[in-house]
């Protein structure tokens, strides 16, 4: 299965929730590939410090592509491996429209304050004119990242969310603690990391068993 996490927004947690996928699918003895293809390379220094701390036994492998390479070479590499994931910038750029061309499963990931959810209706638009041009349907799954821990602004973005039936959006909130962050700048996925946050690993787990049986 090959999913893409993207946007239109930069700073909604993409790297982060794309490296995490990677990782968790491994774990589950997936063979998995992560398609750097943001132009700021985040996932790539995240791998380089994953090597750091792992001696080369990263769990999966990493390729940077963009533009119309990365439609073409995923094509040509999605029968080598069980699942692949794509991390795009927060941009509508060549890259990710090569990408969801490609791709079985859209992630959206939304943070809940007021100027991420203006960016709607131009993900909209990039759907409208992506969705056509496919042999079958994107699969699109919306929901809030970097939520907080309590406050109203979780519930309007998601009210805003719910109304816009084409991103399917899907109530499993990751909240934004720091034991991303903290994991991350260790090359490790919270998954990994010790102390262990359980909430973190409990929300993001719910996430992805939800997406990966619900694409089968």
């Amino acid at each position: 299965m090959i999913f893409t996490v993207g946007g239109i927004k930069g700073g909604t947690g993409k790297t982060t929730l794309s490296t995490n996928l990677a990782i968790w699918l491994s774990k589950q003895g997936a063979d998995v590939l992560l398609v750097d293809a943001d132009e700021q390379e985040s996932a790539s220094d995240f791998t380089a410090w994953r090597d750091e701390t792992y001696k080369g036994a990263l769990g999966y492998t990493l390729v940077q592509l963009t533009g119309g390479a990365v439609r073409r070479q995923i094509e040509q590499l999605r029968p080598k491996y069980d699942h692949i994931v794509i991390d795009t910038g927060g941009r509508d750029t060549a890259s990710q429209r090569a990408a969801l061309f490609v791709s079985d499963v859209y992630l959206l990931p939304f943070a809940p304050r007021s100027y991420e959810i203006w960016t709607l209706s131009k993900v909209l638009a990039l759907l409208n004119e992506v969705q056509p041009g496919r042999l079958t349907p994107l699969k699109i799954y919306s929901f809030l990242n970097k939520a907080d821990t309590r406050g109203q602004d979780n519930g309007e973005a998601t009210e805003v969310l719910r109304e816009n039936a084409e991103l399917n959006y899907v109530d499993f909130p990751v909240v934004n603690r720091k034991a991303f962050a903290t994991a991350a700048s260790k090359g490790l996925s919270v998954f990994e990391a010790l102390p262990p946050d359980e909430k973190a690993i409990a929300e993001l787990d719910a996430l992805f068993q939800h997406i990966t049986h619900a694409s089968k």
